[in-house]
Formats: C-alpha cells, structure tokens, sequence
C-alpha cells in the first residue's frame, strides 16, 4: 500500500468509525512494531516505526537500518492486520461509550429493527440500542420498523461492545416530551421542578414561572388543549396532571392532591411526614384509585403524606396517647411531645436514634435505648394483637389532640368537645344488678371484636346514596 492509499483508508475510516485520524496512525505504528518483533524475535535491537501524516510514507527502523515491508512476511503482516483490527473495535467502542454516555437522560428516536423475548432492538444512528419489555409503556405495542422516541436509560461496555438501555416508562421521557412540545419550558422562562409518574396510567408534573406575565399551567396545556394532548398521545393516553409549584408546603401539598379539596395540613419534619385532613366525601378523591393520587402527590413533593378524616385523626392520636403512656421512662410531658412531633405509633418511635431521642426526651441514652427497645417490641405486639376500642379520655388528652390540630378555636376542638363530653343521659353511678351465674360466664368468655380502622393507602369507596353522612353542623 502507497502512501496516498493509506491516507485515503485513513480518512474513510475516520468518517465511518468516528475514530481520531491520530488514533488510526498511532495504532497503525504499533502493529507494524509488533510486526517487526514477531520477524526478529531473537533480536533486541529499537525497533521504531513512524508514519508521515502528510503523504502515509511508512518508515520502519531496526537500529541503524530502515526495513522494507518486503522483510516482515506474511505472518507478521497477518499479526498487525489483527493488531489493527483489535485497535479498531476498541476505539469504535470507546468513541460510541463517550458519545451516548454524554446523552444519557437525553431523548432520541430510532427505527425498531426486530424483537427477542418482548425487547425491541432499536436502531439509532449507526448503533443499536436496547428497549427492554420492562421500559416500554403498559399496554403499548411497537412494530418493526416503527419509528418511537425514549430517553438514553444507561450505557455500559460489555467487553468490545456498548449497551445502551432506553426508557420509555422514566419520569425523564415526560419531562423532555414537555421540553420538545412547549417553547416556553425550552427557553427555561418555565421550570420543570418535579415529576412524579406511574407509567401508562398517570402522570403529575409540577411546573413554576420565572415571568409573572406567563402562566406556567396555561402555557404547559396550550390552546384547548393543543400542546398537553401531543405529549399524551405519545404517552398511549397516560393521564397527566399539571401542578403550580410552590415552594411551601402547605400550598404545594394541596395543590399536588388535586382535584380533591384539601382542608387542613399539618407538617412534621422530624418525620418527613404531613397529615392531611380532608371531609368523608372527599377521602376517597384524594386517596386515589388503588391509592395512586396520594402516592403521585408524595413522591412529588418528596414526604410521605397520609390522608385522613377529622375523625380518624382523633382517634389516632387518641390511641397513640395510650400506647405511649405504656411505655417506661415517658411521662405526660413526653407523651404530649411525642404528639406534636407527629409520632402516632410505636414504629414511628424506632425511626429515632437513641440520641435523637435522648435530646427530645430530655432523658439520658441508655433511657432513650429502653424505649425504642420497648417501642420495637410493642410493635410486633401491636400488629400481631386486634387493636383495642380506645376509650374515653381526660382533658390532657383532649389538649394534645386540639394543639396537634392547629389551636383553641379550631374545629378539632368542637369534634373533641362533643367526642368526650360525659354523657348526661347516664347517672353517676349504676345501681347493682344481680347476674345470673350462667350468663355472667357467658358474657367473661365472650370476645370483643377489634375496631376496625382504615388504612391510608387504601381504596376508600365513596358512600352511597343509603349510606351519606349527615351535613356537619
């Protein structure tokens, strides 16, 4: 080979393999090096080999005499077109890993070449990418030869060989479906600030405004829906809610629980915890079919978030007041704090360390390792053991519960007053009653069913008509 041909072999590879042209010639170097060695291989004399990067002239030396090619033979030159190759596949390799590693998280489309077992091999660009079953949309199905768009999921080496992963169920896809279809999320005058996302069934995606003058919902939806309805056609139908960001919890959480009505938040950071109270006919609304609206709106805004009623909050902290009176080294003080800090069962108390505790406490260490140890303990107690009916508490009670719920003139308060107010319709004291012995060992052997109580993640079914609460006063 001349050397206008090696310049010309060069260049094509280098378009082709999108390998440097000085990677090309340093690895053309090495192999006819290790040509050489593999010729004289008794011989330790410097062996140097340069390439002019002008005209492809090949000057080879062996101490003091320049070799010909005509020297090397046939294995040798085998040896180096092998070495050549080799140098070839890992550059090409390595140029494709840096290329897709620096799009990772980035949308691209490709043409979908074949399937293996449910994953579709996709064509982008020269290469080929990976969309495996468990990244492709619920209920979607892809053809051959039907071009799609996701995100670059991962990229790693497999030996000489690049495997990229795409994604079309990561919350990234909305996001950049959202950069491609609205200008204004494009030009960054609106912000994407969390996406939350449960794919092919819904979608929450909170969004500000840097610009007072532009409506950052308004902009994301379009003109009748015109913009909102591409990205939801790309997503198979995938319902997306669109939620004003705020950087206040106590608006952002209602706003992410939308369309229920919210009434009250309450926040407890020690916990990462917020406790929403809502009306009975709007339980059901905030919590979601399957509880996905309240599990989107927690992973939006990064707490965990428990929807509940007036009335199960009472009766929870009702309980946890009880619970935590059990527990040694905890006076009514400590009870009280336990309330405000959000803590409302046994295992809320083993998420504390023993310092963390000890601080809050007032106690010492080996004090605030008793009572998480005792906490543990109550806990399997507690969920292996039918919960007891909680029963009428005092007034101290009934303080923590109105102070936990935000004051003295607020609602909470009027529920508690009309929750424990004795009742006048019983005298102080019941006159005795002689019981037959066969029914007083009757009643001794009969069990109490457990209250049952809801849990938040649960599907609560709205009241029917027959079953509708009466207005509260």
């Amino acid at each position: 080979m001349n050397g206008a041909d090696l310049i010309r072999a060069v260049d094509f590879v280098h378009r082709e393999k999108n390998i440097p042209k000085e990677v090309i010639f340093a690895s053309i170097e090495k192999a006819v090096r290790l040509a050489i060695h593999k010729c004289y291989e008794d011989d330790e004399d410097l062996v140097a080999v340069n390439i002019d990067r002008q005209s492809g002239t090949i000057i080879a030396q062996k101490g003091e005499r320049t070799l010909e090619p005509e020297e090397l033979g046939r294995i040798a030159a085998q040896s180096a077109k092998q070495m050549i190759i080799q140098n070839f596949r890992e550059e090409e390799s390595n140029s494709v890993f840096n290329e897709y590693q620096a799009l990772k998280g980035d949308l691209i489309t490709g043409t979908v070449q074949r399937f293996d077992g449910g994953a579709a091999t996709v064509s982008v660009g020269k290469t080929e990418a990976l969309l495996p079953r468990g990244e492709q949309i619920p209920g979607e199905t892809h053809h051959v030869n039907e071009r799609v768009k996701a995100v670059i999921l991962e990229v790693k080496k497999q030996g000489h060989r690049v495997r990229i992963i795409l994604s079309r169920t990561h919350p990234d896809f909305v996001r950049r479906l959202f950069e491609n279809e609205i200008p204004e999320i494009s030009e960054r005058t609106i912000e994407i600030k969390a996406v939350a996302r449960e794919a092919g069934y819904r979608t929450k995606v909170a969004v500000s405004s840097i610009d007072m003058k532009v409506d950052c919902v308004g902009a994301c939806v379009g003109v009748r829906g015109s913009r909102i309805k591409n990205i939801v056609d790309e997503l198979g139908g995938e319902r997306i809610d669109i939620v004003r960001w705020n950087d206040s919890l106590q608006v952002l959480i209602p706003n992410a629980l939308q369309p229920a009505a919210i009434e009250e938040v309450f926040l407890y950071p020690r916990l990462g915890r917020a406790i929403v109270l809502v009306k009975e006919d709007q339980l059901s609304l905030a919590i979601g079919r399957r509880g996905q609206n309240v599990r989107l709106a927690s992973k939006l805004v990064g707490w965990d978030i428990e929807i509940m009623t007036h009335d199960e909050l009472n009766e929870g902290i009702e309980r946890a007041v009880n619970w935590f009176s059990e527990v040694p080294n905890v006076t009514e003080e400590l009870v009280e704090a336990f309330i405000e800090e959000g803590f409302l069962s046994y295992d809320d108390l083993t998420f504390l360390e023993p310092a963390e505790l000890a601080e809050l406490a007032g106690v010492t260490e080996e004090q605030a390792a008793e009572i998480i140890a005792f906490a543990e303990e109550a806990a399997e107690t507690v969920e292996v053991e039918p919960k007891k009916a909680v029963g009428t508490a005092g007034s101290s009670s009934a303080n923590k519960s109105v102070k936990l719920l935000g004051g003295e003139g607020s609602e909470a308060k009027q529920n508690f007053e009309r929750l424990f107010a004795p009742s006048e319709a019983l005298p102080a004291e019941s006159p005795e009653v002689e019981i037959p012995a066969e029914i007083e060992d009757a009643v001794a052997t009969e069990e109490v069913p457990a209250e049952p109580t809801a849990e938040p993640d649960a599907v609560v079914e709205p009241p029917t008509a027959a079953e509708e609460p009466p207005p509260a006063e």
